[in-house]
């Protein structure tokens, strides 16, 4: 089995009125290559006639946002021309590529009616030779991401990216990074072979379970050695995890901002091709 190297507590970062948690970076760990971001936001109950979510027009350069609706919905709109409405069980995968803007904020309904909300926000690297790419979206809504149901139904993968026991996940990833979120019955088993040259991520979201002989509860991360290929789950509670993996690029990592370049000078052209309009014009 892989062995574990340390645990890592999320930590309370509010944003506005928002219930932040950050899993990554922290004091503690700083990145899993190829995974350099999650928030937690949530969850939380919205009261009627709210102002939603707080992430108006920003850009990006450089990598990847995956966002994972669990409770509530995301109305997205960026510079590429894309539109959606994702709802709880959907994700969206955003290539920023060589750079464009977007929004994330909460639907007109949601707004008006309000209700339970409760979205994750993960950051993959992209390698340098993809960091440059035109830009990409994609919003899928719960019945179009494959699930693969185990252990007499205790086990329910829900295959976002990459292969889960033979299934093929929704989205073909550029750098072969596999996601799923994985729900967890009480006393369910999952045991699943990952490569040991691969990163792992793993984040508890709800419950508590054991994890190749260690106990972890919701709002921690696991960061695992490079030291075996095989990964045990049971569930101690009903619970759900965010899981994936991917060889780390082993690349110089410099980010500012919403920016993942490779080097500093690169950070700096990123700011002035923004400047210059190069990642489009935001219309209302």
């Amino acid at each position: 089995m892989r062995t574990i190297k340390q645990q890592h507590r999320a930590v309370s970062a509010p944003i506005d009125d928002l219930v932040t948690y950050r899993a990554l970076p922290t004091q503690s760990v700083e990145h899993l290559d190829p995974f350099l971001f999650l928030n937690h936001h949530g969850p939380q109950e919205y009261a009627p006639n709210n102002r939603g979510l707080p992430f108006g027009p920003h850009p990006h350069r450089g990598f990847e946002t995956v966002t994972f609706i669990l409770a509530g919905d995301i109305m997205h709109q960026d510079t590429g021309g894309h539109e959606s409405i994702i709802e709880a069980g959907g994700i969206q995968w955003m290539t920023a590529g060589s750079g464009l803007i977007h929004a994330e904020v909460s639907s007109p309904g949601f707004k008006r009616t309000g209700g339970d909300l409760e979205i994750l926000q993960l950051w993959v690297n992209l390698p340098a030779k993809d960091k440059l790419t035109a830009p990409q979206y994609i919003g899928l809504q719960a019945p179009e991401i494959p699930t693969v149901t185990l252990d007499d139904g205790r086990i329910r993968i829900h295959a976002v990216s990459g292969e889960w026991r033979g299934t093929e996940g929704a989205v073909q990833s550029l750098a072969d990074v596999q996601l799923a979120t994985i729900d967890l019955q009480a006393n369910g088993k999952l045991e699943l072979a990952i490569p040991a040259d691969h990163t792992i991520f793993f984040y508890t979201i709800r419950g508590k379970l054991r994890v190749n002989g260690q106990e972890t509860e919701a709002r921690h991360l696991v960061e695992f050695n490079y030291d075996g290929d095989e990964l045990r789950l049971e569930a101690l509670t009903d619970a759900v995890v965010l899981l994936g993996h991917a060889r780390p690029f082993n690349e110089p990592i410099v980010a500012y901002g919403p920016f993942v370049m490779n080097t500093s000078e690169e950070i700096e052209q990123a700011y002035q091709e923004y400047r210059a309009g190069k990642f489009g014009t935001w219309k209302r």
